[in-house]
């Protein structure tokens, strides 16, 4: 398939090296440990460096928040610790990696045809419970070894089966120490050379082992292999007992009911789930085993707001798991994390605190240093004045004590400069603060940099309205597909007035896009009256709209975004207001017109998307679940933006940060800079009314008086039923 080939290419493209020594615990025969502390790992892919001399550790048991821009290399970082292509993380871990396409996991020497099953023809229920390929590899030996024990008429039958077994076990062993091999070097590298020459002697020897004719075995060797049978059989129970096996099927319901599955949902046959719930699925699949290491990657992506709640207090009940995840819902984040990464100017920052904390910190600290620099270049300048004024006199004079004053002065500038407070907050101390050898006296002021914030900039304001009146009209619409045994939408009744603010929230299969259907005018209500505005253009954002990209990206090699906006506009726009818009929502020069659509990233789609909507302003703007592939600086530029957007807004999503609007920036006040006067003057002219935000229970449309936060609650007790067994 072309989607694996392309994948193939990209892992081969990927480069990694590390600062690595003989004492560096990835060997076989180490002491069991859950920690990584690699120095100085460089990253690459395809010759563009994404980490340069950067140090990743990851504590026990610790929830790591992996953050960054779009396009930084956090998937690629992740990626690169599940399939091992990191020098010095400890081999014995055991790391699964829940992608935002399928599944990694760092035990890449399992057998195939146990990796390779999909399970399609099962249940939900069974493919989760099924996708522990320890359990199932364990269960498959127990059997095996049971049913050879058991079979009284071939008294060879337990020979064969232990012998087989033992192979698949040295073979395993064996592809581990190959790949070990193949990445040390110098004294480390000779000798997991030589293990790796003493494992393929094992493995010849089993081979023969294996093909050795029946007649040949007598009777001792029977009676050996037969004891070793019964010993494996008992460790291999006793593990099955410890992974808790026996409540496998308890667990995956758990999970799967967590996640939104209905006890109906969870008996049907997994190749009937649409993409969405397969989805579910997978990270349902993801949470039910239990590993060193769980590495998850945009895995709230397809899930309502109760699903989120309910997998935020699951991350938050596993004690025994070090968990790392990319995700673009700040609320989520916030709440899960112990420990903030950054990856920044390819380098990875540590913090401990969620992301509104770091931001709150760090411009704090920003603000600070700011104004320490401002004084100590004040007071440098109002000496540097007293040093010349002092110089001037003394040549005009010839007094040596005027010469003394100077020098005196200068040495004081000298050492004064820099950093006045200590490492504890107190007076600065150069032996307890600036321990080793330095050009000055004092630490230098270093202001942190930041990445500029990110903005977006659209076309604000539709045409005037010939004549007044409401956009929309539902008036007790009810809507049910064909065929259907039971109403999709009940007694609808909404209105939708020019700059009025819509936000929608419910769970997936709710009737959310079957109501922005009829919104839209795509869909006709089996009963009830929906009417719309003569003159009022309605244009929507679809959940599917990057997919639709992506397709339509393929078909045409050479499509670029310049060129798809062209033709969506049939000529109302000419090349360089095109480009103007494409570049304000962040597709500038190259991106627009040289970047094919399908080598674009899925929030650089997001932006075309938008931008084919909005060319021409629309009355009414509707957005269906349009963060999905953003990250979180970009959901806020949207955010800002949108605020200042004057037609109406009707908006689907799960991002509780979107639907109530808020800003860090805006409550730490970096909107307000004097940098920024011009842009903030423009953007106070027009402030659109408060919205509502509805809910949709069971094809009814219900106000939320508290908006997003009275539905956080609901769907918090809602998953505090379902608990989150482990």
């Amino acid at each position: 398939m072309p989607l694996k080939d392309n994948k193939k290419n990209i892992a081969e493209g990927v480069v990694v090296t590390a600062q690595q020594s003989r004492f560096h615990n990835d060997a076989l025969d180490v002491p069991t440990t859950k920690e990584i502390d690699v120095k100085d790992i460089n990253l690459s892919i395809a010759g563009r460096d994404l980490l340069t001399h950067a140090d990743l550790i990851l504590r026990e048991n610790r929830h790591y928040v992996l953050v960054g821009r779009n396009g930084t290399g956090k998937s690629t970082l992740l990626r690169a610790m599940a399939e091992g292509r990191i020098p010095g993380v400890p081999w014995s871990l055991d790391m699964l990696l829940l992608g935002q396409t399928n599944f990694v996991n760092s035990n890449t020497t399992l057998d195939e045809g146990l990796a390779a099953l999909h399970f399609n023809g099962g249940t939900v229920l069974e493919h989760v419970v099924r996708s522990d390929v320890k359990r199932e590899r364990a269960l498959a030996e127990a059997t095996s070894l049971s049913v050879a024990l058991e079979n009284s008429k071939d008294s060879l039958a337990i020979v064969s089966a232990i012998r087989k077994l033992k192979h698949e076990r040295l073979a395993r062993a064996h592809d581990e120490m190959a790949k070990i091999a193949a990445r040390r070097s110098g004294a480390r590298g000779a000798k997991a050379r030589k293990d790796l020459i003493a494992a393929e002697e094992k493995v010849a020897a089993s081979v023969a082992l294996l093909q050795q004719p029946k007649s040949e075995i007598d009777a001792i060797a029977i009676q050996e292999e037969t004891r070793e049978a019964v010993d494996m059989l008992t460790d291999i129970q006793t593990s099955l007992d410890t992974m808790d096996a026996a409540n496998a099927e308890t667990r995956a319901r758990t999970v799967l009911h967590g996640l939104g599955f209905s006890s109906d949902a969870i008996q049907r046959p997994y190749s009937t789930l649409s993409g969405g719930w397969r989805t579910r699925c997978s990270l349902a699949s993801a949470l039910f085993q239990k590993v060193d290491i769980l590495l998850l990657d945009e895995c709230t992506n397809f899930l309502d707001l109760p699903a989120i709640v309910w997998l935020q207090n699951f991350v938050l009940s596993l004690m025994d798991t070090t968990v790392v995840i990319i995700t673009h819902d700040r609320d989520f984040a916030d709440a899960v994390a112990d420990e903030l990464i950054v990856l920044r100017e390819q380098k990875l920052e540590y913090f401990k605190g969620n992301l509104s904390l770091y931001e709150a910190e760090r411009h704090s600290k920003t603000k600070h240093l700011t104004r320490m620099q401002a004084a100590l270049d004040k007071k440098t300048k109002h000496m540097e004045s007293s040093i010349a004024s002092a110089l001037s006199a003394a040549k005009r004079t010839g007094d040596d004590k005027k010469l003394k004053q100077v020098a005196s002065r200068r040495k004081k500038i000298e050492e004064r400069s820099g950093l006045e407070v200590g490492m504890k907050g107190g007076r600065f101390k150069l032996n307890r603060d600036l321990a080793g050898y330095h050009l000055t006296n004092r630490a230098e002021i270093e202001i942190p940099t930041a990445d500029p914030l990110v903005r977006m900039s659209i076309p604000s304001e539709p045409l005037e309205l010939r004549f007044p009146g409401a956009l929309v009209s539902l008036e007790n619409v009810s809507f049910a597909y064909p065929g259907a045994k039971s109403w999709t939408l009940i007694d609808i009744n909404l209105v939708i007035h020019p700059g009025e603010r819509i936000g929608i929230a419910g769970l997936n299969g709710s009737g959310k896009s079957t109501l922005v259907g009829l919104v839209h005018a795509s869909l006709k209500p089996t009963k009830g009256k929906v009417a719309h505005h003569t003159r009022a253009k309605i244009r929507c954002f679809s959940q599917h709209a990057v997919e639709a990209l992506e397709e339509k990206g393929k078909t045409d090699a050479e499509l670029t975004a310049l060129k798809e906006l062209m033709e969506t506009s049939g000529g109302e726009l000419s090349e360089p207001e095109a480009r103007g818009l494409l570049s304000g929502l962040g597709l500038p020069g190259k991106y627009a017109s040289d970047v094919p659509v399908v080598a674009l990233s899925g929030g650089q789609k997001v932006r075309l998307a938008l931008a084919k909507l909005i060319y021409s302003p629309p009355h009414l703007l509707v957005l269906d679940e349009v963060t999905t592939h953003l990250d979180s600086d970009t959901v806020l530029a949207l955010v800002e933006t949108l605020k200042e957007y004057r037609g109406a807004l009707l908006v689907i999503t799960h991002d509780r940060c979107v639907v109530e609007g808020e800003s860090p920036h805006e409550s730490m006040g970096e909107l307000s800079d004097d940098d920024d006067d011009d842009y903030d003057e423009a953007h106070r002219q027009w402030q659109a009314k408060p919205g509502v935000v509805y809910r949709m229970l069971k094809g009814q449309l219900k106000s939320l008086d508290g908006g997003m936060r009275k539905y956080e609650t609901i769907a918090l007790k809602a998953s505090n039923k379902v608990g989150v067994l482990r």
